[in-house]
C-alpha cells in the first residue's frame, strides 16, 4: 500500500483519541447492498474473490466489499469473508478520491479486522489485517495516530509470532515500511536498522515478490544507496514482469521502484 503505509509518519502529528472501539453490527459494514443474489457463503466467496480480481475498476472492489460482508454475516462463514471484506476496505481507502469515503473505508477496515479477530483471535491474517486498518485510520483521522501506531507495531508483532509468511511476507514487511518511515524515539517507534531486518526476513519468505524487495530498498536507502539501487531495479524487473503477466497491483509497483530510483540519483 503507498500511503497507507505512509501513515507511520502520523504519529509525529498530536493525537489523543482512542484507535479502537466496540465495532458495529457487522451488517452496518457494508456502504451498498450486494449484488448478485446469492444466499451459499461459498458462492458469495467466489463472486467476491472475481470482483475482486477486477481491480482497478472502484465499482468491482466496492461489489467485492459488499459480497463478502454479506457472506460474513453468516456466523458460521469464518473469517475468510471478513478478511476479503477487510482486504477491499484496505484498498479503497488507498484508490477513492473522496476524502470522506477514504475515512469511511479506513475506520470499516479496522472495524471489520476487529470482527475477525472476535471469530478466531489467535489469527495472523485479522492482526495483519487489523494493522493495515490502523495505519490507513491514522492516516484519515490523525487524532487517533499515537494509539494506532502503537497498535499497529504490536498487532504486526503478534503476527509475525503466529504466521510471517501471511501475505507473501506481509507482517514483516508491513512493519519494515513502519519502521523505516515512522519518526523515532521518543515520538515513534522508528527504527531504520531494526526496520532493514525486518525487510531482509519479509525478502527471505520470497525473494521474488515485488512489494518485500521494495521495502528492503526503502529501508537499505538509509545507510547504502548503492544496494537500495540495486534493490529497487530489481523490484522494478520483477514487476514489470508481473504486469505483463496481467497482475493487477504490478503497475503501482513499477511505478513505486520508478519513484525509488529517481529519489537516489
Amino acid at each position: 500500500m503507498r500511503r497507507g503505509l505512509a501513515v507511520a509518519l502520523a504519529v509525529a502529528a498530536a493525537g489523543c483519541a482512542p484507535a479502537l472501539k466496540e465495532p458495529p453490527p457487522i451488517g452496518s459494514l457494508a456502504k451498498r447492498p450486494a449484488t448478485g443474489g446469492a444466499s451459499d457463503t461459498a458462492e458469495l466467496l467466489r463472486q467476491a474473490a472475481d470482483a475482486w480480481a477486477r481491480r482497478p475498476d472502484l465499482e468491482a472492489v466496492r461489489d467485492a466489499e459488499a459480497i463478502a460482508l454479506q457472506a460474513a454475516q453468516d456466523d458460521g462463514s469464518g473469517i475468510d469473508p471478513l478478511i476479503a471484506a477487510a482486504r477491499a476496505k484496505a484498498w479503497l481507502a488507498e484508490e477513492e478520491s473522496d476524502a470522506k469515503r477514504r475515512d469511511e473505508a479506513a475506520v470499516s477496515c479496522v472495524q471489520t479486522a476487529q470482527w475477525c479477530a472476535k471469530r478466531e483471535p489467535e489469527s495472523a491474517a485479522c492482526d495483519y489485517w487489523l494493522a493495515i486498518g490502523l495505519g490507513l485510520q491514522a492516516r484519515e483521522v490523525p487524532s487517533t495516530a499515537e494509539d494506532g501506531v502503537k497498535k499497529m507495531v504490536a498487532a504486526l508483532e503478534r503476527a509475525i509470532e503466529r504466521d510471517p509468511a501471511y501475505d507473501h511476507g506481509g507482517p514483516e514487511r508491513v512493519l519494515a515500511i513502519v519502521l523505516v518511515r515512522a519518526p523515532g524515539w521518543p515520538i515513534g517507534p522508528g527504527d531504520p536498522d531494526a526496520a532493514l531486518d525486518h525487510a531482509t526476513k519479509a525478502v527471505g519468505v520470497e525473494p521474488d515478490y515485488p512489494p518485500n524487495v521494495l521495502a528492503l530498498a526503502e529501508a537499505q536507502a538509509r545507510n547504502d544507496r548503492a544496494a537500495a539501487r540495486e534493490s529497487y531495479a530489481r523490484a522494478r524487473t520483477l514487476a514489470d514482469a508481473r504486469r505483463a503477466a496481467g497482475d493487477p497491483d504490478a503497475s503501482d509497483w513499477v511505478a513505486q521502484a520508478d519513484q525509488g530510483l529517481t529519489k537516489l540519483k
